[in-house]
């Protein structure tokens, strides 16, 4: 099956989806512990969160760039989640999915999560011709993710030191077995329209 130009591939239940980040241990450390973030976590700032376990390795070199050597994979409510997406703009101007520059430049402003498209990896974190979601949570979103919508923390660093040494090994057939089980996350009633989906 081809898979879409823009998606969401992501380990989901009925009523969850876990989703990535990679934070300094100071911050990811407790947060796996306590299963949630330490005071220190800056809920004013900009969070971005990835439901591809491949694209946080690749934006995190593995768990080894700097300020970003714990990643931690959290479980989040697909109802926060969804939540998230309906209320989000694309974080760049798309010419026929917004009215116009400026009209998409308010849309921005008031919007609590931002959407990019970046092009997917494979083990080798090459991109792929396919494009994987990344959701930026700021406001209530970030204040709901924070408070609401987490339902387990796990420091999966340990995990991903694994596969990259698997990958180093060019076993990539063992790498490939040790992925967290990515699907298609369903779009239903227009979830992604807006966002160029």
């Amino acid at each position: 099956m081809e898979e879409p130009k823009r998606g969401i591939r992501a380990q989901y239940t009925d009523t969850t989806i876990t989703v990535y980040q990679a934070y300094p241990p100071e911050i990811g450390l407790p947060a796996a512990r306590q299963g949630r973030f330490p005071a220190i976590w800056k809920r004013d700032r900009m969070t971005w969160i990835k439901p591809s376990f491949l694209w946080m390795m690749y934006r995190s070199g593995w768990a080894t760039e700097a300020g970003q050597e714990t990643v931690l994979a959290v479980e989040i409510s697909r109802r926060g989640f969804e939540w998230a997406l309906r209320h989000a703009c694309l974080s760049h101007y798309e010419r026929g999915l917004h009215t116009d520059r400026s009209a998409w430049k308010r849309q921005l402003r008031q919007a609590p999560a931002r959407v990019q498209w970046d092009p997917e990896r494979d083990l080798r974190l090459r991109p792929l011709p396919y494009r994987s979601l990344q959701l930026g949570l700021t406001g209530e979103a970030a204040q709901r993710y924070a408070d609401e919508w987490m339902v387990s923390v796990t420091d999966v660093t340990p995990l991903s030191h694994e596969i990259h040494a698997l990958v180093r090994e060019g076993d990539l057939a063992a790498a490939a077995r040790r992925l967290p089980p990515e699907r298609p996350y369903p779009g239903e009633d227009g979830l992604l329209a807006h966002l160029g989906a």
